[in-house]
C-alpha cells in the first residue's frame, strides 16, 4: 500500500518536473548469489528509466562503491534516486546519515524510499518536512544499527557457548606424526631441547608447544 502511494506520488512529480529532473535507481545485494529482481521490478514499475538503474553487488559497510559513485557523479542537482528500501542504500547508521545530507543539502538531489513514503524529500519541503523525514530516517537508521549489533552479540554469544560445550571450531588440527609421544617424552624429561623435539616431529617449535600443550591437557582429562 505505501509502496504504490509512492509511486503514484512519483508519477505526478514526474509530470510536474517534466524532462528537467531525471530519474534515477539504485539496486545493492550483499552478494553475488543474491537476486536483485524484486528491486528491479520494483524501481521499473515506479517509472525509473531502466537505462538509469545501478546495480551494485557489494556489501553496504560503506560507500566505497564503484555503481554507486558512478551514479552520484552523474546525477545533477533536482534529479531524484530511488531505492526500495532504506538499508540498500547503506548498512552503516552513521554514514547513512552522512550520505543522505550529501545527497540532498550538498548536491540538492531528491530521495524516494518505495517502502517508507515518509522518507521522501520532495514531499514537505518547508522545515516540518524536512524536520520529520530527517527524524524518520534517523530512527529507522538506528533500528537497522541496533539489530546488527544485537545478531553480532548473539553470534558471539552462540559461539562462546558452543566453545564451552566443547564444539571446536575451524579445521581440525593434523594427525600428531607417530613419533610425537616419544618426542614429548624426551623433551619432559630433558633428554632433548624443545628444538630438537619439533625437529624430529617435522614441526616449527611454536606447532611443537602448543601441540604438547594440547597433549598434555587431553591426557589430563
Amino acid at each position: 500500500m505505501w509502496q504504490n502511494k509512492a509511486v503514484s506520488d512519483m508519477a505526478d512529480s514526474k509530470m510536474e518536473h517534466g524532462m528537467e529532473q531525471q530519474w534515477y535507481g539504485y539496486i545493492r545485494v550483499s552478494t553475488r548469489d543474491q537476486n536483485e529482481d524484486r528491486q528491479w521490478i520494483a524501481l521499473c514499475q515506479a517509472g525509473v528509466p531502466e537505462r538509469n538503474i545501478y546495480v551494485e553487488k557489494q556489501s553496504g559497510k560503506n560507500f566505497e562503491r564503484p555503481q554507486y559513485k558512478k551514479m552520484v557523479r552523474k546525477m545533477k542537482r533536482n534529479d531524484l534516486l530511488c531505492i526500495k528500501s532504506i538499508d540498500r542504500l547503506g548498512r552503516n547508521y552513521t554514514e547513512i546519515l552522512d550520505q543522505w545530507r550529501i545527497l540532498t543539502k550538498e548536491k540538492g538531489l531528491d530521495i524516494v524510499v518505495l517502502d517508507m513514503p515518509l522518507l521522501d524529500t520532495r514531499r514537505g519541503k518547508d522545515l516540518m518536512g524536512t524536520f520529520l523525514s530527517d527524524i524518520v530516517l534517523q530512527v529507522l537508521s538506528f533500528v537497522a544499527e541496533n539489530e546488527r549489533a544485537n545478531i553480532r552479540q548473539r553470534q558471539a554469544e552462540g559461539i562462546a557457548a558452543a566453545k564451552a560445550r566443547g564444539i571446536r571450531f575451524g579445521r581440525p588440527p593434523k594427525p600428531l606424526p607417530k613419533n610425537f609421544p616419544a618426542a614429548y617424552r624426551y623433551w619432559k624429561e630433558g633428554k632433548i631441547t624443545g628444538v630438537e623435539a619439533a625437529k624430529q616431529c617435522q614441526m616449527p617449535i611454536a606447532t611443537f608447544r602448543y601441540r604438547a600443550a594440547a597433549y598434555e591437557k587431553e591426557a589430563l582429562s
